[in-house]
């Protein structure tokens, strides 16, 4: 079933309400035949035709009566017996209001409360139901549309939080990159602050977006892995294998980078001959990307900030794509892997 109409603006919900009752009241005219053409009908007809309009107008008044004040005051409190007690005095005034409309414009016909009690309690019951169920099914959900909204609003603060602790964690190990190209000597040392500068624009300028482009991330990715490579030089076997055949695809910004920046730092500490591998793919809507690194027990241990990037980056994949995807880490035979699955949101 479609709530949208639940979410309209104030004056577009006016409108729906002017509408419906103006539906209700025109109905008699429109689909009872005796009421069809005015030649068709007699005096008598046309009386009660009237009255039953004016009538109508004290079951808008109940409708609202009850949505607006004695369904939250006493229903929604649980004083059922107050509400029906009430419920049954305005019936018994509607009638009175009623009687004295049918003396005013019914002639030569006299008023029995009873039968009048009668023909009016199937629309006055009606009037009830609905009211109830109008309040009850709107209430409830403005409820659930401030849940959702207090929910996104705190998603995006989460979100935020945690990217911004992603950031300056990257950046302090790329300045011990640079330190180490300026111990060296390296003449590499300008193009790295140029690379590191454009690295810098990505992060303080794109990434205030929802959502970036897989190409924007994905030259970022290796713009970082180039950075790595001017460091660590032949000292680091490293095997990169990307297939990007659909780059298209929009993506978190800074969702991939903790992967790689943690192979980086965890996998070249203590480690002789350090391997990192990084295999990237993106097809058929979905995403496969695997890091795998030779890693040291207690290089890891002695590290305080192990794991931070990680941590951020499972609780983001958490948030941002739920069942949508598979993240998978594993320790085994010197080995540290990560394998990221998901598919891109359409």
């Amino acid at each position: 079933m479609n709530f949208s109409v639940w979410k309209m603006k104030r004056p577009s919900k006016l409108l729906l309400h002017i509408i419906a009752w103006a539906i209700i009241f025109l109905l008699p005219f429109i689909f009872s035949p005796e009421y069809q053409h005015n030649s068709g009908r007699t005096e008598r007809e046309n009386e009660f035709l009237y009255l039953n309009t004016v009538t109508k107008v004290f079951w808008v008044l109940l409708f609202y009566l009850n949505t607006v004040f004695l369904i939250p005051k006493f229903l929604y409190r649980r004083k059922y017996m107050i509400f029906a007690l009430l419920q049954l005095l305005l019936f018994v005034a509607i009638m009175g209001i009623h009687g004295v409309f049918f003396e005013l414009i019914v002639s030569d016909w006299p008023f029995n409360f009873y039968s009048s009690s009668a023909h009016n309690m199937v629309p006055f019951l009606f009037t009830v139901l609905v009211s109830i169920a109008f309040k009850t099914v709107s209430d409830r959900l403005k409820t659930e549309r401030v849940a959702s909204e207090k929910q996104r609003e705190n998603l995006r603060t989460e979100l935020s939080f945690l990217r911004s602790q992603i950031s300056p964690h990257f950046l302090f190990n790329v300045l011990n990159n640079i330190v180490a190209l300026v111990r060296m000597k390296s003449e590499e040392l300008e193009p790295t602050i140029l690379k590191l500068s454009s690295l810098m624009q990505y992060m303080l300028y794109e990434t205030d977006e929802e959502k970036v482009l897989l190409k924007s991330e994905v030259d970022y990715l290796k713009s970082y892995i180039d950075l790595q490579q001017q460091r660590f030089g032949n000292r680091l076997t490293l095997k990169l294998q990307m297939d990007i055949e659909e780059d298209w695809h929009a993506i978190e910004p800074m969702l991939l980078i903790p992967f790689v920046e943690n192979a980086f730092k965890h996998g070249t500490g203590m480690v002789k001959a350090p391997v990192i591998e990084i295999t990237l793919k993106a097809a058929d809507n979905e995403l496969l990307f695997v890091v795998r690194n030779m890693y040291i027990e207690l290089d890891e241990a002695k590290d305080k900030d192990s794991g931070i990037g990680l941590a951020n980056v499972k609780r983001r994949l958490e948030l941002l794509y739920g069942k949508h995807h598979r993240l998978t880490i594993d320790k085994a035979n010197e080995w540290f892997a990560v394998s990221l699955q998901l598919t891109f949101k359409t």
